[in-house]
């Protein structure tokens, strides 16, 4: 009997299946997955963390260590459901395989959500999402995961349960783990339940266009709206070599009149202020086309304007990008391979490769920290059972 084999015993034979030729575990409670790691870890088994798929190709392929028994998949779909909404409190904990919009629906019966708007939200799981620290504009007004978060259930590679932080907005006790586990990659922990901290859904919105042939020329204006008292639930930068978009979305009652003072400043600007005809929100999706080198890297938010335009001179590239006016950048770019490859290291920024389908390095970091990620990830995970190889130096 094969390792593998002993380790499917642990789960009933409709929580077994096989995909690509891996067997495919999917427990429904953290302790079968304490189980199902803790077997693996003392096995030299190396276990892959699976959600919906949507950011699977984010980061390095696995790379178990030399000798390992087996790569093993765990599938985290059928941990799903809101375990418990205090909708007085302004909390709910919720399953890490439940998709993001099946969370929002039911949050939504109070009139509540956990305010990030994520990529893919419909197929995207909550654990998928928090392992990859993904976000999108609304991060101006309400914060990254790191501020949603206030305490998440954990399993350790060993197959110890953890958890941190509390179901209360002031809780203090503890280390913020779920911090470390955000953006982590699934190597440092298997995430099975996370509580968030929540916030009334926005009654009124209204979004709105500006346009430029250079991003530098919006600069002065998304400073200025940044600078102001109006209430701008998000901002961000489309553009390509054909020109570029500022879209701003105002949260405020129309009775505030805010649209107002946002045509007088746009006026002043020397700009022409329209409201947005198509979901501006939704573009960064369609950054994701077959055979596109996908890249999220971060700048200086007094910076972005002027890098997004000098990232428009990629010789025989082409490049489209939606930026957050906090700095974050997710640009595409489609040419050819050689092109990619000799372009992506010139980039002046610590990236991350999300989809490519040439050869180049997924990631590109300072170096210098390094040995501290290692020293983390072999106290967390000293065998590399869980997602080894996936995160920055093969971690």
């Amino acid at each position: 009997m094969t390792p593998t084999t002993k380790l499917e015993q642990l789960l009933s034979p409709a929580q077994t299946s096989e995909r690509d030729g891996k067997p495919v575990l999917s427990p429904q409670t953290t302790e079968e997955i304490s189980a199902i790691a803790r077997y693996a870890n003392q096995h030299n088994l190396a276990i892959e963390i699976t959600g919906a798929g949507t950011k699977r190709s984010w980061g390095n392929p696995i790379q178990p260590n030399p000798g390992a028994a087996d790569l093993i998949l765990l599938d985290t779909t059928h941990l799903t459901g809101v375990v418990s909404h205090s909708w007085q409190d302004l909390t709910a904990t919720v399953a890490a395989g439940t998709t993001w919009s099946a969370m929002q629906q039911v949050l939504a019966q109070h009139n509540q959500q956990v305010a990030l708007d994520p990529l893919w939200p419909e197929t995207a799981t909550v654990g998928g999402i928090i392992a990859t620290n993904d976000s999108g504009p609304m991060r101006l007004k309400y914060g990254s995961l790191r501020d949603l978060i206030i305490g998440m259930t954990i399993v350790l590679a060993d197959g110890t349960i953890a958890k941190s932080g509390g179901k209360v907005v002031k809780n203090v006790a503890g280390y913020d783990l779920h911090k470390l586990m955000t953006g982590a990659f699934g190597t440092l922990g298997v995430i099975t339940e996370v509580t968030f901290r929540l916030h009334p859904i926005t009654q009124h919105t209204q979004s709105f266009v500006v346009s430029a042939p250079q991003a530098a020329q919006l600069a002065v204006l998304m400073h200025s709206i940044h600078d102001s008292h109006l209430l701008a639930q998000a901002l961000q930068l489309r553009g390509d070599s054909s020109g570029f978009h500022l879209d701003i979305q105002l949260s405020a009652h129309p009775d505030a009149r805010q649209s107002e003072t946002l045509h007088k400043m746009a006026e002043a600007a020397g700009f022409q202020l329209t409201p947005a005809v198509a979901d501006p929100w939704i573009a960064r999706e369609a950054l994701f086309q077959d055979g596109a080198t996908v890249i999220k890297l971060s700048v200086l938010p007094t910076e972005l304007c002027e890098y997004l335009d000098h990232m428009q001179w990629a010789p025989d590239i082409e490049v489209a990008c939606v930026a957050q006016s906090f700095g974050l950048i997710l640009a595409s770019l489609e040419g050819p391979p050689a092109a990619i490859e000799s372009y992506i290291p010139s980039i002046r920024t610590d990236l991350t490769v999300l989809a490519t389908s040439t050869n180049v390095n997924r990631w590109k970091a300072d170096p210098t920290a390094l040995p501290l990620m290692r020293e983390i990830k072999h106290r967390f995970d000293p065998n590399r059972t869980l997602n080894p190889g996936r995160f920055l130096g093969g971690i």
